[in-house]
């Protein structure tokens, strides 16, 4: 029987530990595990049976998040992983080699413009940043040496909104996996694999956890891409020496990709997530969709509000009926644009400074999803590593601040903006 959403966010994954009957899933604050006997440690080794080894690899409690969020997001398969930066590596370490490239959508969080431009080089890997909404010049920068398309569902800062299913073609005529991040709609607000991608990349740091208490990646596998069809995948496709040969699509088909993600990016990268951020995401996810209904509430106020004070230039949530993204809103995010938005506040890189010193109940702090109201002005931090040109591509201009708003009264959340601007503009 198909079960609801907010069934799936509070039982998917989870059942009660069988040694205690514990409801809750413990924390297995454990590195290593007993075997039975030898046999079973060497189909344990040799990908034969599963299990758990060692904990850089799996953990219980952390698989149990695994599971619930491939079971929210619609996947075959998740793997968990110490940070939503981790989750992108992760990623793309089983596609790419020395010399291949991505092509990805320059509406990216500033830190994901960085690593794809700046340390990408290390590994011989290149990304092309491309406007997402120009599907011509997508298709025009894939090549015979491009490995995947990468975007975000809703971007930060800007909260633009994604035509998922346009790119998702362009790709599958490519032969190559679409990446979405996920992040800042949550598999509540939208379902990327139920629009073609292939893989969806989380930062369970922000809304999945929703608390601000852990950091922690995911990423879910739809199980649906033919890894072999192309040769364009060897680590998937070809035999791994390291496992006498294997070939992890033949052999394991939809899941090859989650099992080569932890028999192989968890044994080598060891970016591992520690099983108490995998409790608090846990915790967290639980109360997903009663979140995110208050968020998308709250920010469709403030941003209606703000769009007609006259201290502020422009608001870009897509959930207002100005948006030039706004129509996609009901095709990609049904339920809501999301609660991350950027706006110009009248006298530019200085006025904004102002704002953000000004407010008392927004948090100044580099971070989004919480529960509690969040501002920063990206073009001084976020985006700060970026050139001017970049910044203005990415929705981070220097008069520019962006909102993450929370679940608060949002009568106190305007009237602190009120002040705020009052003083930034005076």
């Amino acid at each position: 029987m198909t079960q609801g959403f907010d069934t799936l966010q509070v039982h998917a994954g989870t059942a009660p530990d069988p040694a205690t009957g514990a409801r809750q899933v413990p924390i297995y604050q454990t590195t290593a595990y007993v075997f039975r006997d030898a046999d079973h440690a060497a189909r344990l080794f040799g990908l034969q049976e599963v299990g758990y080894i060692y904990s850089r690899l799996t953990n219980p409690t952390v698989s149990a998040l695994a599971n619930r969020i491939a079971a929210l997001e619609g996947g075959v398969g998740a793997v968990c992983c110490s940070s939503g930066h981790a989750a992108q590596i992760m990623a793309l370490f089983p596609l790419m080699g020395p010399g291949l490239n991505i092509v990805a959508s320059t509406r990216l969080y500033g830190g994901t413009i960085t690593q794809f431009s700046q340390t990408f080089k290390r590994f011989g890997w290149s990304a092309r940043f491309v406007d997402f909404d120009d599907e011509a010049a997508v298709a025009a920068a894939i090549d015979d040496d491009t490995r995947a398309v990468f975007c975000e569902s809703i971007s930060n800062p800007g909260g633009y909104v994604t035509d998922l299913p346009a790119i998702a073609a362009i790709a599958g005529k490519a032969g190559i996996p679409l990446i979405v991040d996920n992040t800042l709609a949550s598999p509540y607000l939208c379902r990327p694999i139920e629009h073609g991608a292939t893989l969806v990349v989380h930062s369970t740091t922000k809304y999945l956890t929703g608390n601000g208490t852990v950091t922690g990646g995911a990423i879910v596998d739809a199980g649906t891409f033919d890894w072999s069809a192309s040769g364009k995948f060897p680590s998937l496709s070809a035999p791994e020496p390291a496992y006498h040969g294997l070939k992890f699509h033949e052999a394991l088909g939809g899941m090859a990709f989650t099992f080569h993600s932890i028999a192989i990016g968890l044994r080598d990268l060891g970016m591992t997530m520690n099983p108490q951020a995998a409790h608090y995401t846990l915790m967290g996810i639980e109360t997903l969709s009663l979140r995110m209904e208050k968020h998308v509430a709250n920010a469709k106020v403030v941003a209606e509000w703000l769009e007609k004070d006259p201290r502020v230039d422009y608001v870009t949530y897509a959930g207002l009926s100005s948006s030039p993204w706004n129509a996609r809103v009901e095709k990609i995010c049904p339920k809501g644009a999301g609660a991350l938005f950027t706006f110009a506040v009248k006298g530019g890189y200085e006025a904004c400074v102002k704002l953000v010193d000004a407010l008392q109940l927004f948090s100044h702090v580099a971070n989004l999803g919480d529960t509690r109201s969040l501002v920063i002005h990206s073009a001084s931090t976020t985006h700060r590593q970026l050139t001017p040109e970049q910044q203005q591509a990415a929705g981070a201009a220097p008069n520019v601040v962006r909102l993450s708003i929370g679940i608060e009264t949002v009568e106190d959340l305007i009237a602190d903006l009120d002040q705020a601007l009052t003083a930034a503009t005076a």
